[in-house]
């Protein structure tokens, strides 16, 4: 590892030089958003860029992993909101809804859609983003999932169609946008009976019509 830079203070290991530089990151996006490059994260490093492509081959690379580490504490709260819900449709439609509402409080859901090359955005649906839905399902919700299989059949496209209509009402929330209580008006008529339709046949809690 070279050991020059770093503002005086080098990194001791691989793991620390990538801590500091995700940190760095995020003060970056709080700043300056989706405009965020790796030059602006080696400037508030003191160090060059060749030394953050080390260890992040493109800015969408360092923004993707930023983006991860940044969002858990969305993650962690959406969870703890949807520990009261005992129905799966009440759950993905409070889901769909939570997550809408945060984009202007979460700069890294913002990020989502300000990325220029809109790599972000499409990780929406990505395998990792569908194993955080579906244990978010299984382990912070109050459903009652030991009268079924806990890998029912339909549970990973019921999440990937979840994150998909979160992935619309982000690219286009409409004009006017609805309010929360608006969208989950919309999402109970029009997605509502599919979840109910599925969750039957899951022999899963149902929720109100």
């Amino acid at each position: 590892m070279r050991t020059h830079g770093w503002q005086g203070e080098p990194p001791s290991t691989d793991d620390e030089a990538v801590s500091r530089i995700i940190a760095a990151t995020h003060r970056c996006v709080a700043e300056r958003g989706a405009q965020t490059s790796i030059a602006h994260v080696a400037t508030a490093l003191g160090v060059s860029r060749a030394t953050v492509y080390r260890y992040f081959p493109s800015t969408t690379a360092l923004l993707r992993a930023a983006a991860e580490d940044g969002t858990r504490r969305f993650l962690s709260r959406l969870g703890e909101e949807l520990q009261s819900f005992d129905d799966i449709t009440d759950a993905i439609i409070e889901g769909v809804v939570q997550t809408v509402a945060a984009v202007p409080h979460e700069p890294y859901l913002q990020l989502l859609l300000d990325e220029p090359s809109h790599t972000l955005l499409r990780s929406v649906t990505s395998d990792a983003a569908r194993d955080i839905g579906r244990r978010m399902l299984l382990e912070s919700t109050s459903i009652d999932w030991t009268q079924v299989d806990t890998e029912p059949a339909g549970l990973d496209e019921l999440v990937e169609w979840a994150l998909r209509i979160v992935q619309s009402f982000l690219t286009n929330p409409g004009d006017p946008a609805r309010t929360p209580d608006e969208l989950r008006q919309h999402l109970r008529r029009w997605l509502g009976p599919a979840v109910r339709e599925w969750a039957a046949s899951s022999a899963l809690p149902l929720a109100r019509p």
